[in-house]
């Protein structure tokens, strides 16, 4: 049996990247996984490959900044699945700029999408949670939120503001059971990266860059953090709530 045998879990952002590695590996530990993205035929592919290897799927088209949107993919998840134990809100948008070309536009998008999106998805899932007697909430925040770039302040504030819905949730979610945990990548190579750059040497070149000031002296895969995924889902990690695990190969402390 694997560590997540009868616990349904949903992904946003699941489609693609840190959101379809994370979904791949909870229903290879036996979780039934909701696979919840703008991207549907992306997240039907993910869902259909979760089948194929014989876990169980359901792909929802959701879109974390409508409220509806969400609420009725989760009630169809609870539906589906009898109940949701773990809710990830792993979707989120990036964009480089210099900090005096970002314009207001700009900054309500990421704010928008990674801040508000995270706290839709963290009300939405704590409602069914909390009739159902308890569960867990894990929001995916970022190195950023910590330590910043000059080309990235948009998206450093949004995941500074997930950092602090963390320790939010954690408090208020607690007398109903609920636990609330973040994760925070580094530099991960997905296809995020690509609108960044106008072609793959430049990709190569700022990731290079990235990766000579971690510790561990590379930039990570979805892979290097499926292990921490699957742990803060699990039973095991049932006593911690309200932190922020960095997953960054030490970027951080550079």
């Amino acid at each position: 049996m694997g560590a997540l045998t009868s616990i349904t879990i949903a992904v946003t952002g699941a489609a693609s990247g840190l959101g379809r590695a994370f979904a791949l590996a909870y229903a290879a530990e036996g979780a039934a996984v909701a696979v919840a993205d703008l991207d549907l035929a992306g997240a039907e592919a993910v869902g259909d490959r979760i089948e194929a290897d014989g876990g169980a799927a359901l792909a929802l088209r959701m879109d974390v900044t409508d409220r509806q949107s969400v609420r009725t993919g989760l009630a169809e998840v609870r539906d589906r699945f009898g109940r949701l134990d773990v809710m990830v809100n792993n979707a989120g948008i990036s964009a480089s700029q210099p900090l005096l070309e970002v314009t207001g536009e700009d900054w309500m998008r990421q704010l928008r999408v990674n801040g508000l999106g995270t706290l839709i998805g963290m009300q939405e899932a704590a409602r069914i949670m909390i009739e159902q007697g308890g569960g867990r909430i894990i929001d995916v925040t970022s190195v950023a939120a910590r330590r910043s770039a000059p080309t990235f302040a948009p998206y450093a504030a949004s995941k500074a503001a997930v950092s602090s819905l963390i320790q939010s949730g954690a408090r208020a979610l607690a007398p109903h059971g609920i636990t609330v945990m973040g994760l925070a990548p580094g530099i991960v190579d997905t296809g995020l990266w690509d609108g960044m750059d106008a072609d793959a040497d430049a990709r190569a070149r700022r990731l290079a860059g990235y990766a000579a000031g971690i510790l561990v002296g590379r930039v990570s895969t979805p892979d290097d953090l499926v292990g921490t995924a699957v742990f803060l889902a699990s039973p095991a990690s049932a006593y911690l709530t309200g932190q922020v695990v960095m997953a960054d190969g030490g970027m951080v402390l550079v």
